[in-house]
Parts: C-alpha cells; structure tokens; sequence
C-alpha cells in the first residue's frame, strides 16, 4: 500500500514538473499562465452582485445596471434554457476601461486568418491579450510577417464554464439594451461552444443575443426598447450581407490570379475600394440605427473583412431558424444546438439543411 500511494505521489509530482516546465518553456503555456493569472485576479476581486446592490457606496447607475444583469440571467436561465451556472452572479471591478484586447491576422494575398490552437476549445482566429503592450508587441510581430491586423477591445467574455465568469466593470459601459445582449450573448458559449467553429459560435450567439433581448423587453411590454434593438439586428444583418459580399468579391478577385501574390493584392485593393464607395452610397442609407460617421472609419483590409465574417456570417440563416420555430427564441436556440452537435464538423450545413427542408414544407417563404 506504501508503495502503490509513493506511486502515486511520485506520478502527481512529474504531472506538475510537466506543466510547470510547459508554462515556463513554451509560448503558448507563457501566454496560458498569463491568461491564468489576470483570470485569477479577476476572479480575486469578485463580490456577489446583490451585495454590491445593496452597498449604499454603489452609484445609482451601476445598481441599476447590475440589477438588470440580474434580470437579464434569470431570463436567459429560466426561459431561453441557457447554462447559467454562476455566472453573472458576482462582479468584478477592474482598473482599466477595457477587459482585453483581440489580435486576428490575415494573411494579404488569400482569405486565410492567422489561427491559435488551445486546449479544450481548438483552433480559433483570434487572440485575447489583458495587456495592452502585450497585444502591441504582438500585433506588430504580425505585421512585420506580412499579415494585416486588427486590435480590438472587448468588454466581455465566457471562459464557457469553466470558471464562475463574473461581470466587469468594462460591461457596464453598454446601454441597457446591449446589456442585455451581452449577458445572453456570453451565456450561449457557456452553453455551447462547437470546437474549432468560432465563425458559427460568434454568429449563433450574436443571433441568441440579439433576439433574446428583444424577447427580454417584449415580456417587460417596452415597445420603444423592442423597436430599437429590431433596428440594431436589421443594421447587424444589413452590414453582415454586406461583409459577405466583399467576401466573394475578393475571393473572385483572387482567383483570376492563381500564382502572383503581387496581382492578387492590386486586384483585392481595387474591390476594396469600389466596396468603400458602396457602403457610403447604398449601404449606409439602409442603416437605421448605426452613425454613419462609423462608416466613414471603416478600414478595409482582409484581417478587417475576416474579423467582421466570425461575428456577422449568415446571420440570416439563424433567422430563418426562428421563424420556422414559431418565432421563439428558445426553441430556436435549442434548434441550432441540437443541429450542431449532430454535425460539429459542419453546423453551417447542418443548419442550413434543416431550413432548406423547412421553406420546401412551408412553400420557400415565410
């Protein structure tokens, strides 16, 4: 018995050598145990959310904002059926605006992105960093590759339920409505989450997010709260059509150079250019809820196309979705899940098929 638990012991101390050695000699465990630590001291700083309520010292706007969030989980758990868990149950205040920041990379003479390979989740597009010179240094590593770049912050994120994510600070610098979105947005990953899927993972939970908010203020009888965010998924689905569009443009403009680099960047400039002209002229006057000066800003790039395309592709098809199912987004929701999972290497057509099938029975429209 001695021997077997000295076994034991001597198998758990070379386990923890290993991963102690993998954290300290190798980029991605650098970057891991990096990631670990700012996790960890977000989740150092965590207070549950009704104590923070209750604090008399909390401003007036932060209560009620997290009091929403409250409002927001309860409905994501209870009538969309999402996996809750803990999360968004505690709060974490940070010292900065902005939780992290996403590198994603392309490279300038193909539609193809840099990837990131993690444990559990796979190979994704982007990669998050808690520092700013961090993702400075690493996006001009990037650029000095050849690849275009694109940095952006993000207020939120789920660790898909690993951890008891927390609300931060960053978050609250949404308006009510994307509050909302936002916390159904993150409960779906923790939810679901297809492995090496991130374009249809960020799109399905941006469809979750937005039509489950609607759904959120509609039981609360806000007509005004329902008008506007029907609008900010119209311009969602307006813009990702668009971004599609480029997409096959560009792809067009690759294949008429099969070999040379060099053409194929001139060739992509010049979509690029006549699809700046046509978003100022034909899409920007369709947009009812996005300022224009927005589109004034937009760079074109293919680290820019790429990066719109993991949040905005087909989001039509979720739509359809949800009319089929009767315009309800639980069922919707539960839907695509079921689908996905059916077919993890391929949710897009597994999707697609069933909506196919649908519109033949229902006559092609709705």
């Amino acid at each position: 018995m001695k021997r077997y638990r000295r076994r034991i012991l001597q198998l758990l101390g070379a386990l923890v050598a290993l991963l102690v050695l993998f954290a300290v000699l190798t980029p991605i465990g650098r970057y891991l145990a990096r990631a670990a630590w700012e996790e960890g001291k977000i989740l150092a700083r965590r207070r549950p959310i009704a104590e923070v309520i209750a604090d008399p010292a909390t401003a007036p706007d932060v209560r009620g904002k997290l009091e929403l969030v409250l409002q927001a989980r309860q409905f994501a758990e209870d009538s969309l059926r999402l996996r809750a868990g803990e999360s968004f149950t505690l709060y974490s205040p940070l010292d900065s605006d902005t939780l992290v920041l996403v590198l994603s990379g392309a490279y300038r003479d193909r539609l193809s992105m840099t990837r990131w390979w993690f444990p559990i989740v796979g190979w994704v597009p982007y990669k998050g960093y808690f520092g700013v010179e961090q993702a400075l240094e690493a996006e001009r590593g990037l650029r000095e590759d050849g690849f275009d770049t694109y940095l952006r912050p993000a207020s939120a994120f789920s660790t898909l339920g690993w951890f008891n994510d927390p609300l931060v600070s960053p978050t609250l610098r949404a308006d009510s409505l994307g509050l909302v979105d936002v916390v159904i947005h993150e409960l779906v990953h923790s939810t679901f989450y297809a492995p090496g899927q991130a374009i249809f993972n960020e799109s399905f939970a941006n469809f979750a997010g937005a039509r489950g908010a609607q759904e959120f203020y509609r039981l609360r009888g806000d007509t005004l709260a329902l008008v506007r965010l029907e609008r900010r998924w119209q311009d969602q689905k307006t813009l990702g059509a668009f971004w599609m569009m480029v997409y096959g443009e560009v792809e067009s403009a690759y294949r008429a150079h099969p070999g040379d680099s060099a053409a194929r960047v001139r060739a992509r400039d010049s979509v690029f250019a006549r699809m700046r002209v046509k978003l100022m002229e034909e899409v920007g006057p369709l947009l009812q809820a996005t300022n224009p000066a927005i589109l004034t800003r937009t760079r074109f790039d293919n680290a820019m196309l790429l990066g719109r395309r993991v949040y905005l592709t087909d989001l039509e098809l979720f739509d359809q979705v949800w009319e089929l199912e009767g315009r309800d987004v639980r069922r919707a929701v539960e839907r695509v899940v079921a689908l996905a999972e059916e077919r993890p290497a391929d949710p897009y057509g597994a999707v697609g098929e069933w909506v196919g099938m649908g519109l033949r029975l229902r006559g092609g429209t709705f």
